[in-house]
C-alpha cells in the first residue's frame, strides 16, 4: 500500500493504491478528501486515512506535502528569531535591494525584516571572496549574547557570515560554540541552507528557514508520532518545492525547502501526464481553496529556480528565498476567496480566504462572507444536490445573508453580484497566466492548458477563452492531483555552489572538481539514510548558471558531458547562447562566465502507472444525469446537459453547453466547445472560437 497526502488551505487530500506482491501490478488509484484541520494539520491527515479505511500499519510508503511552512511565514506565526552576522553587516536585511517594483511610489516602504534590529548581533570575523580566512571568528562575546537572547525569548538563531557560501569554517565554529552554550535553541547556519552568493538573499533565506524551523520540526515530529501510534513502521517522506521528496529528517533540518511543496508535486504530475498524452508544452493551473498557482512547461521540462519570493506583487518586493523552487506564480484567488467592496464601491475578490473554517457561506459553518464557491453555486455551475460530493446540503440562508451586503453596496441582484465575482476571479487568474506566458515571450495559443485542483475544472474554460488557448485538459483525479503527484516524484536533493570562472579550457578542471565534490556530498547524505546505497543507485543531473561577462544575472543550462568524463565546452556554450536568446531575445559575441554549479541527485522510487480506463461499451446516454439551468456569463444562461464523470469512458465525445460532475470535480463546458475522453479518462476540451472548432 502506497499513499500520499496534501494539506491545502481548505481540504486535505489523500491518494493511495495497492501493489500486488505476487505480480507487482498496481491496483486502481483511489482518493479521499477531508476538511483541513488548522492548527493541528496532522489530524486531517489521520482523518483522511480513516475515511479511506486505511490502517497506517498497512502502509509501505507514505509521502506528505503541507502548507505549514508557507502559512507560518505569511501569517507571521513563526518563532522569535535572532541573527548573528559578520561585523558591519547587521543591517543587510534592512538595506535589502533597491530594485523596488513600484519605482515612482514615493510612499514606498521596504518590507519589515523578520528579525528586529535589537536581535541582530555581530561577530568579528572575515572570510574573503576567495574563501580565505582573513580573521577567525571571535567567540568571546557569545556567552553574553546567549544570555541576552534568552532574556528576549529567542527560540531560533540564524548564523550568516560573509562569503561563508564558499568557506563555512567561521560559521561552523560559531554554531558549535552556540550549541555548547545553549543546546535547546534552534540554530541554522547559512552554509547549510544556501551556498549561492548574494548576501541579502542568502541572509533572508536563512532567517526565514530559522523562523519556521521549530514549527516545522514540531509538526513533522507530531505527524511521525501520530502515524507510529497507529502502527506505521516506515519513515514518512516530505514533499519539497523542487519537485522531489526527501526524508523527514532532511526536511526538519532545513524546512524552507518545503515552502511550496504542494504546487511542485502537481506541476511534476502535469509533466508526467503531458508526456503520456503527447502534450509536452503546457500551461499548468492549480486552483485550490485559497490560492491559484500556475507555471509553464516547455518540451516537458519543469523549470526550477532559486530566485523565488514570497509576498511579492506589483508594489511589494517581497522576501527572497534562495532555495530550489518550481518556477510558479501564485495569487490569492481560490474557491474560498472572499468578495468585498472597497470604500469607492469597487468589487474585489481575494486575497483573503474563508479557508477550511469557517469556509464558504454555503458550507453552513459560520461563514458570513460570499466567496467564489458561493458565486458558482448561485449561478448553477455547482450542483446543489451533490454539493461537497453530496456530503452536505448548501446553506442557502447563509448564502443569502452573505450576498445581501454586496447587493446593497452595488445595487445589483444576487445573480449579477455572483457573475461579477466570477469575472473578477477569472481576471485575476488570467493575469497570473499571462505572467508565465505572454510576459515571458510565449504565445498561449501554442500550449495546452492543464487545470487541476478543486476549482481548476470550474474556471479553466473561461481562462482558456480569454487567452485563446485552443486545447484544455482536465486530468484524472484532478481534485487531488497534487497528492497524486507525490506518488510520481523521486527522492531529490539539489546541491548548488557559487564559484566564478571564465568559460574556457582552464575551467574544465574546476568544473570537474566542483561537480565531484557535490557528488561526494550527495552520496554521503543518501548513505547516511540508507547504508546499502551505491553510486549506481543515484542519478545525477549537471547544470550551470552562466552569464555574459559584465552581466549581473544568469541563465541556467545543462553542463554537456559532465559526469561522462569529458565536458563539452562548445555544446555548453551553445546551449547558453540559445537559452539567453530565448529569454532576452539577443545573444552576444563576448566572453561567458560560470557563476553557479548545480547538481541534482535523484533516487528513483516505484510509481503507479497511468492506467487506461476500462471500456465497458456503455453508451454516452447512460452517463447523462439530467439537465439544469447554468449561467455561462458571456455565453448566457443555457440548459446544460449534466454528465456523470465517473461513467464517461474513453472514446466518448460531446459538445457543450454541459457540466461534467464527479464527487469532487465540476467541469463547466460553455456552448460550442467539444469534449472527448482519452484512453486514461482525462477530459480534453477543444475550444471553438468565433464559431469555428
Amino acid at each position: 500500500m502506497r499513499a500520499a497526502t496534501d494539506v491545502g488551505g481548505t481540504f486535505t487530500d489523500l491518494v493511495y493504491y495497492e501493489v500486488d506482491p505476487a505480480t507487482g501490478r498496481s491496483g486502481q488509484v483511489k482518493i479521499a478528501k477531508v476538511d483541513t484541520t488548522p492548527p493541528n494539520f496532522e489530524e486531517g491527515v489521520v482523518g483522511a486515512l480513516a475515511k479511506a479505511s486505511i490502517a497506517p500499519a498497512k502502509l509501505d510508503f507514505f509521502a506528505h506535502g503541507a502548507t505549514v511552512v508557507i502559512n507560518a511565514l505569511t501569517e507571521r506565526k513563526g518563532v522569535r528569531t535572532a541573527l548573528i552576522t559578520t561585523a558591519g553587516f547587521r543591517d543587510v536585511l534592512e538595506i535589502a535591494r533597491g530594485n523596488r517594483p513600484d519605482l515612482f511610489n514615493f510612499a514606498f516602504h521596504k518590507p519589515k525584516p523578520f528579525v528586529e534590529r535589537h536581535l541582530r548581533a555581530e561577530v568579528v570575523e572575515r572570510t574573503n571572496y576567495k574563501g580565505e580566512i582573513e580573521r577567525p571568528a571571535d567567540l568571546t562575546g557569545l556567552p553574553e549574547l546567549v544570555l541576552k537572547f534568552k532574556r528576549e525569548g529567542v527560540q531560533a538563531i540564524a548564523v550568516v557570515f560573509l562569503h561563508s557560501y564558499i568557506n563555512p569554517q567561521n560559521e561552523q565554529a560559531v554554531v558549535q560554540r552556540l550549541r555548547e552554550l545553549w543546546p535547546e535553541v534552534s540554530i541554522l547556519a547559512s552554509h547549510a541552507v544556501s551556498r549561492e552568493w548574494r548576501e541579502y538573499e542568502r541572509t533572508s533565506t536563512t532567517v526565514l528557514s530559522a523562523y519556521v524551523h521549530p514549527i516545522a520540526e514540531r509538526y513533522i515530529g507530531t505527524l511521525e508520532a501520530k502515524l507510529a501510534e497507529q502502527g506505521f513502521t516506515g519513515k514518512p517522506y516530505m514533499m519539497q518545492s523542487n519537485g522531489g521528496i526527501t526524508t523527514a529528517r532532511a526536511a526538519k533540518a532545513n524546512p524552507i525547502t518545503m515552502v511550496e511543496s504542494g504546487p511542485a508535486s502537481g506541476i511534476f504530475a502535469a509533466a508526467y501526464v503531458g508526456k503520456a498524452i503527447g502534450a509536452n508544452n503546457l500551461i499548468v493551473l492549480d486552483i485550490g481553496g485559497t490560492t491559484a498557482k500556475c507555471t509553464l512547461i516547455e518540451e516537458g521540462h519543469v523549470k526550477v529556480t532559486t530566485e523565488y519570493y514570497i509576498e511579492r506583487d506589483g508594489k511589494n518586493p517581497g522576501y527572497p528565498i534562495q532555495t530550489p523552487v518550481s518556477d510558479i506564480v501564485e495569487i490569492g484567488n481560490g474557491g474560498g476567496s472572499i468578495a468585498w467592496v472597497d470604500a469607492g464601491g469597487k468589487l474585489h475578490v481575494g486575497p483573503h480566504s474563508a479557508a477550511a473554517r469557517p469556509g464558504p457561506a454555503a458550507y453552513g459553518r459560520g461563514g458570513a462572507k460570499a466567496t467564489t464557491t458561493d458565486a458558482n453555486l448561485v449561478l448553477g455551475r455547482i450542483d446543489p444536490a451533490s454539493f461537497v460530493g453530496g456530503e452536505r446540503e448548501p446553506d442557502w440562508k447563509s448564502v443569502e445573508a452573505a450576498f445581501a451586503p454586496l447587493q446593497a453596496a452595488l445595487g445589483m441582484s444576487r445573480e449579477e453580484v455572483a457573475r461579477g465575482i466570477i469575472r473578477i476571479a477569472n481576471a485575476n487568474m488570467t493575469r497570473a497566466l499571462r505572467l508565465v506566458s505572454t510576459n515571458r515571450g510565449y504565445d498561449p495559443r501554442d500550449f495546452t492548458l492543464m487545470a487541476f485542483g478543486g476549482g481548476g475544472a470550474m474556471h479553466a474554460l473561461a481562462l482558456a477563452e480569454e487567452l485563446k488557448v485552443p486545447h484544455v485538459v482536465i486530468p484524472v483525479n484532478s481534485s487531488v492531483f497534487s497528492a497524486w503527484g507525490m506518488l510520481l516524484t523521486d527522492l531529490r536533493r539539489d546541491y548548488l555552489q557559487t564559484r566564478m570562472a571564465p568559460l574556457g579550457p582552464s575551467a574544465v578542471p574546476v568544473m570537474q572538481q566542483i561537480f565531484g565534490e557535490l557528488e561526494g556530498e550527495a552520496l554521503k547524505d543518501y548513505s547516511d539514510e540508507n547504508e546499502t546505497l551505491t553510486r549506481d543507485d543515484i542519478g545525477f543531473e549537471y547544470l550551470v548558471d552562466m552569464r555574459y561577462a559584465g552581466q549581473q544575472h544568469t541563465v541556467k543550462v545543462p553542463c554537456i558531458g559532465a559526469g561522462d568524463g569529458e565536458i563539452d565546452l562548445e555544446a555548453t556554450a551553445n546551449a547558453f547562447h540559445g537559452a539567453h536568446q530565448k529569454r532576452f531575445t539577443y545573444r552576444l559575441d563576448t566572453g561567458i562566465e560560470l557563476v553557479n554549479f548545480h547538481l541534482i541527485a535523484k533516487r528513483t522510487v516505484p510509481k503507479p502507472p497511468l492506467a487506461p480506463k476500462p471500456v465497458t461499451g456503455l453508451r454516452l446516454e447512460a452517463a447523462i444525469k439530467g439537465a439544469r439551468r447554468v449561467d455561462y456569463d458571456v455565453h448566457g444562461v443555457h440548459d446544460a446537459t449534466i454528465y456523470d464523470g465517473l461513467r464517461l469512458e474513453p472514446g466518448m465525445h460531446f459538445v457543450g453547453p454541459a457540466v461534467i460532475q464527479e464527487p469532487s470535480v465540476t467541469c463547466v463546458v460553455p456552448p460550442g466547445h467539444r469534449v472527448s475522453i482519452d484512453q486514461f479518462g482525462n477530459y480534453h476540451i477543444h475550444l471553438s472560437f468565433d464559431g469555428e472548432a
